[in-house]
């Protein structure tokens, strides 16, 4: 039976993305190995894992992910206290669907939504 899910993300320079989920989000690398063209990044209970596409377009990418949390006002504070840039069309605000919500781009274009039930 399905016990977890890791969604692979697009992206150009595997160094800037790193730094970008250490630094802004509060992510750490998972595991020790360094593959090539390849990233794990991890949060508590989460993974997301990267692929490099080198020529990829930024402005042409609709890789997304919704991410369930169970503090979102600390977690937004939190990035909110790194200077992350929160997406202008995403702040923090209750969905008419019962979500409290807010989005980040990543450096590649990829859309992180972070949501939770209220």
């Amino acid at each position: 039976m399905l016990t977890d899910i890791n969604p692979k993300l697009p992206m150009r320079d595997k160094n800037i993305t790193r730094q970008f989920y250490i630094h802004k989000l509060g992510f750490k690398e998972f595991g020790s190995a360094d593959f090539d063209g390849y990233l794990m990044m991890e949060k508590d209970q989460i993974q997301i894992h990267f692929f490099e596409f080198k020529e990829l377009d930024p402005k042409e990418n609709y890789g997304q992910v919704y991410i369930r949390t169970d503090n979102i006002d600390s977690f937004y504070q939190s990035l909110l206290d790194n200077k992350t840039n929160i997406h202008p069309n995403g702040p923090l605000e209750i969905k008419p669907w019962g979500q409290k919500e807010f989005s980040v781009l990543d450096p590649d274009n990829n859309l992180l939504t972070f949501g939770q039930s209220i």
